[in-house]
């Protein structure tokens, strides 16, 4: 044994022996690579690399501690696993409900059917307001057209009627896109849940 390692081995002895049976004793190496025992570890070197020994002075237990990057990859790591567990439980849940819900695949349709009725219902009444919206914009600007082309002057009050007719055609145009979105989701849930029920009780 060389001297080095015999001076390590006798200040590690000694160290061990000083302290209690119960004791816990660790081993780091500050940022000049010089190696400390104790039985704390102080604050500014919580964040490094340590090993626990034992009352003979071996490693019993080493603690890699992570850089940030690895520590940011593992919180990332984490949450992903957590995802896909939280997943696998949502779908046994929805598997539940299905087969307990339905009890053949006509009963999905029949759902499905009644509840695009119901936003189809809404659908119509907001195509019925375009329709008339765009039925007065026409008369109104067939109207201005006529003081046009007898090169008069459009009143004031038909350039505003046309304007809030207008303004009125885009909003009505723009309230359809929400049914219209929610139908298309609505039917493309219920077609994989006709999918999923089918696979997991083999009835068509």
């Amino acid at each position: 044994m060389t001297k080095l390692k015999l001076l390590v081995a006798l200040v590690v002895a000694g160290i061990t022996f000083s302290f209690p049976v119960a004791a816990k004793l660790y081993k780091w190496v500050d940022d000049n690579g010089t190696t400390h025992y104790g039985e704390t570890i102080p604050p500014e070197y919580a964040n490094k690399d340590r090993a626990e020994l034992n009352n003979s002075g071996r490693v019993i237990k080493k603690e890699e501690m992570l850089t940030p990057e690895k520590r940011r990859a593992q919180e990332h790591e984490d949450a992903k696993k957590r995802a896909e567990e939280n997943a696998v439980i949502e779908q046994k849940r929805h598997d539940k409900t299905l087969t307990e819900t339905y009890s053949t695949v006509k009963e999905i349709d029949l759902a499905r059917n009644r509840s695009v009725q119901q936003i189809d219902a809404r659908i119509n009444v907001i195509n019925s307001a375009i329709k008339t919206a765009n039925d007065n914009l026409a008369a109104l600007q067939k109207e201005a057209g006529s003081y046009t082309n007898a090169n008069r002057k459009i009143p004031p009050s038909l350039e505003e009627d046309i304007q809030q007719t207008q303004t009125r055609l885009e909003k009505l145009q723009k309230d359809i896109e929400g049914p219209n979105t929610e139908k298309a989701a609505m039917e493309a849930r219920y077609d994989a849940d006709k999918a999923r029920y089918i696979e997991l009780t083999g009835k068509k």
